[in-house]
């Protein structure tokens, strides 16, 4: 009697635990748990699934001064999702799970009280049966005090009679779910064959397709002007509070790995605290890094293989320069490094693949030695980087009273092809970066930045701006726009950090992608 009991126990815990299991599991494997992406601070969005009453939508935004035509992209139209047939069958199937999931754990409950009360009238049931033998074989010796004793231990055996009763409603419920889960088989099996009516090389053809055209489309933009800037992406902690990592800004074409080959990217790329780079950039995971700790005096260069092995401190190599460096603005171009030699305004290029110096020139006039640094000092007199039109040196002379001037730099020879005289105070400036001919200065260094003042070289004008910029560990000593990848590069409090961009296009079309 006991033992029956005990396996129907058994099975309702059973059961419970795997009802627990498939509402916990289920909406991971029918896709209910979506996830949303998005941009913080820019105008472009990518969701994957956000809830019932939105749609899938991918699109961005910009407004072209002249009128012309920009794309936006959304697919499909807000609402589809929720009068999707699937969507509504998987939100009744999420049902039936939860209901069944709290029968179970009702059973559960019940199931452990009654088997406790069944264990501990188990010596009561053994006594019993053993004076009911005892009867039976000698009646003789069932006087009025042994009866009554059978009597007595009869009466505590009678609330086990509703515990037998409750069982059997238990049994028939039971049964009931049973042939609910039997139907959630069924009906899960059904949409798995609907959801997989495309094949892994159908499907694998699709995206290839989708991808070819954002190449297209990606290969149409022009250059465009800053509108915003993401939250950072945290990619590694390491170092001192100064210092400055890159990866280069153009792909040398002696390069065998042929990294400007690399095809673009749908899957994210997880880094640090977990922020994904964005479909239509390389996958950075493949990028060599250079990383230069301090900035004044060192002339240690660490080059990983890959942005992997950067994030975990292994497979690098060292190159040790023959000239130290000052400030933290340099920059890796076309598999060479450019930076500005300590204790003086000259400019060295130094190729990593013959590790030599090819060319090193004097910037006439600009200072050194923190005469003219950005607010942070550390010998940051010249800054050297790269956007999509070339090599820039940015400094400052007496000449120009520690206004910023902005040079357009020969590559191969270092030599100062044309200058712009900002009017921007250079030490008020926490840093600065080109995008597209255009230089953008944050008004600080520290925790409150924002990007304040852009130079325009082609039109030789300034604007004040105000464009949000999360500066999350309050120091910033470094700070550079990398053309090739359409990201920011930071050194900030000892991180090295990430920040994406969205910049104002206007898209130059010559018929259908």
């Amino acid at each position: 009697m006991t033992v029956p009991l005990l396996k129907i126990g058994a099975v309702l815990s059973t059961m419970a635990m795997v009802t627990n299991w498939m509402s916990q599991t289920l909406p991971s494997l029918v896709g209910l748990n979506g996830t949303a992406v998005s941009r913080a601070g820019t105008s472009e969005k990518i969701t994957l699934f956000q809830s019932p009453d939105e749609g899938w939508q991918v699109y961005t935004s910009a407004q072209a001064p002249d009128g012309k035509c920009l794309c936006t992209a959304v697919i499909p139209v807000q609402g589809t999702c929720s009068r999707d047939l699937r969507s509504h069958q998987l939100r009744q199937l999420m049902e039936k799970v939860q209901n069944i999931s709290q029968s179970m754990e009702v059973l559960d409950l019940r199931t452990y009280r009654d088997l406790q009360y069944v264990r501990n009238t188990e010596s009561l049931m053994k006594g019993l049966d053993s004076r009911l033998k005892v009867a039976a074989e000698s009646q003789k010796s069932l006087n009025a005090k042994s009866f009554q004793e059978l009597k007595d231990k009869m009466t505590e055996l009678l609330p086990l009679l509703p515990v037998l009763d409750q069982y059997k409603s238990d049994t028939r419920l039971i049964v009931h779910l049973k042939e609910e889960v039997r139907n959630l088989s069924g009906s899960l099996l059904a949409i798995q064959e609907e959801m997989g009516a495309y094949d892994y090389e159908e499907l694998q053809q699709r995206v290839l397709m989708l991808e070819a055209r954002l190449h297209a489309c990606m290969q149409k933009l022009g250059c465009g002007k800053l509108t915003g800037v993401s939250n950072p992406i945290t990619i590694r902690a390491s170092g001192s509070r100064f210092g400055s990592w890159m990866t280069d800004t153009m792909t040398p074409s002696a390069d065998s790995r042929e990294m400007g080959r690399v095809r673009l990217s749908w899957e994210p790329v997880l880094m640090g605290v977990g922020a994904p780079f964005w479909p239509g950039t390389p996958n950075l995971s493949l990028l060599q890094v250079w990383y230069m700790d301090g900035y004044y005096k060192g002339r240690r260069v660490l080059e990983f293989r890959t942005l992997n092995d950067f994030v975990t401190g292994q497979n690098f190599v060292q190159h040790l320069l023959p000239h130290p460096w000052a400030g933290t603005g340099h920059v890796v171009f076309n598999g060479s490094l450019y930076y500005n030699k300590y204790q003086s305004n000259i400019a060295v290029k130094y190729h990593f693949r013959s590790r030599s110096v090819l060319v090193q020139r004097s910037l006439a006039g600009a200072g050194y030695n923190n005469t003219f640094p950005y607010s942070w000092g550390g010998f940051s007199d010249i800054d050297f980087m790269v956007d999509e039109s070339g090599l820039w040196a940015v400094y400052t002379t007496n000449q120009n009273a520690g206004n910023i001037v902005v040079s357009r730099v020969d590559p191969q020879t270092l030599e100062v092809l044309h200058s712009w005289d900002t009017g921007y105070p250079k030490r008020s400036a926490g840093e600065s970066f080109m995008i597209c001919g255009t230089l953008y200065v944050t008004n600080s260094h520290l925790a409150g930045a924002k990007i304040y003042f852009a130079y325009y070289t082609n039109t030789s004008s300034y604007e004040y701006t105000d464009i949000p910029f999360h500066n999350q560990y309050s120091h910033i000593s470094m700070l550079d726009y990398n053309p090739r990848e359409r990201v920011l590069y930071t050194w900030n409090n000892g991180h090295q950090v990430i920040y994406n961009v969205t910049l104002f296009h206007v898209i130059k079309t010559s018929g259908e992608l």
